[in-house]
């Protein structure tokens, strides 16, 4: 009994070990200057970055990012996904000792972005944030706090996980495909990031969708020290989205907001704005 315990506690150790150590995201490094992180959104791979590596790699030294689960990447099994995800990336830019690098997040990037900013607001440089928001849930709901939403019964995590494993292989990547056309204009952009959805992991896509949809980081937002851009695609109308995005980031105070005449994935719908944004905003 006494083996089989040393040996059960030595297993239990290893694999704690093996835990911690699980690599929260994928990373290629491309170019030379200063650093960029570009972070991708929900189920995305860091390859939907590719035509923006392409405008930016002779200038800038770029950190493209794949979070474990999303794409091909391997998952991880943390209870809180995101949160180790963001503390990694803050682990990796200090053990690679890169100087104030910049970020450029999309979607659930930038809520990566807003959040590795509020915690350590010394460490980056100025960022952009691509249509993506501090409370997702608020959207919709302008009465939603973090509390009511975990208190949601549709949000239960387990549950959310559950539905996403019960979603059937066959015509998976069709039918994500047509909801795609709701965020994108080309619809081979939207069947590959259709793809990118099939290709990742079910639990990391429910446990991350909850964790997100349950952590309000407009509170943070006083913390940020840089600046912020801020791009959005239309909300309706531009004034809507002028006054939805407004009011989301109304607690961040060194920001520039602008609007594109776009759908969710600006950098695929207007690929030469975009370019201009991000080139006079780095400089």
């Amino acid at each position: 009994m006494k083996n089989l315990l040393t040996t059960f506690t030595l297993v239990f150790f290893v694999f704690q070990s093996f835990a911690q150590n699980a690599k929260a995201f994928e990373v290629k490094v491309i170019g030379k200057g200063d650093p960029i992180i570009l972070i991708p959104g929900y189920s995305c791979s860091g390859e939907v970055w590719n035509e923006t590596v392409d405008h930016l790699k002779n200038k800038y030294q770029l950190h493209v990012l794949t979070l474990a689960g999303f794409g091909t990447a391997k998952p991880i099994q943390d209870e809180e996904i995101l949160k180790t995800v963001r503390d990694q990336i803050i682990q990796y830019v200090k053990d690679k000792k890169l100087i104030k690098p910049m970020i450029i997040g999309h979607s659930l990037g930038a809520f990566m972005t807003l959040w590795l900013h509020s915690n350590e607001p010394d460490l980056f440089g100025k960022s952009i944030c691509v249509d993506g928001v501090p409370f997702i849930s608020s959207i919709y709901n302008t009465e939603a706090t973090a509390t009511s939403v975990r208190e949601n019964p549709q949000f239960d995590k387990a549950m959310v996980i559950e539905n996403f494993k019960k979603l059937p292989n066959e015509g998976y990547i069709d039918n994500m495909t047509k909801a795609m056309a709701y965020q994108v204009n080309d619809t081979l952009r939207a069947r590959k990031i259709a793809t990118w959805s099939f290709q990742s992991d079910r639990r990391t896509l429910g446990s991350t969708l909850v964790e997100m949809s349950t952590t309000d980081l407009r509170p943070e937002l006083p913390k940020i020290k840089q600046e912020i851009l801020i791009l959005a695609s239309i909300f309706g109308t531009k004034e809507n989205s002028e006054k939805v995005y407004g009011k989301q980031y109304e607690l961040l105070q060194n920001k520039k907001l602008v609007v594109a005449d776009s759908k969710h994935f600006i950098m695929y719908d207007q690929p030469d704005w975009f370019y201009a944004q991000i080139d006079a905003f780095l400089k």
